[in-house]
């Protein structure tokens, strides 16, 4: 006679995320936020006929408006990218920096919301990817030293260990 076991379940593969998916994810969760921002303030009273008059907040609306804001939203496009192909040493670096300026820009956009509530959430989500990115990249993981990249005593004691 055969007992049954409770089937309990399996546990689940829980493998570490690299540090350049990680970025690139967050990269992508803050230009679906950006845009989705954006999206919705158009259901803002007055927003599109603003718009459809020429302006954007205070801004005129004309080729260099909308080529400035091309450039600025296509930092964090180009980002999720190079997070991914990027050297560690570039990527951290770059990482930090970009975010770090998106930082000011972004507490700078809930200036022209009409909404405050609404645009305040905004950028307080925004301003939490953006936290996640300065930590993922300030906390890079480090590899320890290689024979190849040893220096000095370290060098020495490398090559004084046996071969196994």
């Amino acid at each position: 006679m055969s007992t049954r076991r409770p089937l309990t379940p399996a546990a689940l593969d829980d493998r570490p995320i690299p540090v350049q998916a990680k970025l690139a994810a967050a990269w992508t969760s803050f230009m679906f936020l950006y845009a989705y921002v954006d999206i919705l303030g158009f259901y803002t009273p007055g927003t599109v006929k603003d718009i459809l008059d020429g302006k954007v907040y205070e801004f005129d609306l004309s080729q260099t408006f909308s080529t400035t804001v091309l450039t600025v939203l296509g930092i964090p496009i180009f980002m999720v990218v190079l997070s991914l192909t990027l050297p560690a040493r570039k990527n951290r670096t770059t990482n930090l920096v970009v975010a770090s300026l998106f930082v000011p820009f972004t507490v700078f956009n809930v200036a022209g919301g009409f909404y405050l509530l609404f645009y305040g959430l905004g950028v307080v989500l925004e301003l939490v990817l953006l936290a996640l990115i300065l930590r993922y990249a300030w906390t890079w993981p480090r590899c320890a030293p290689s024979a190849t990249t040893a220096t000095g005593s370290d060098r020495a004691a490398v090559r004084a260990r046996p071969h196994a």
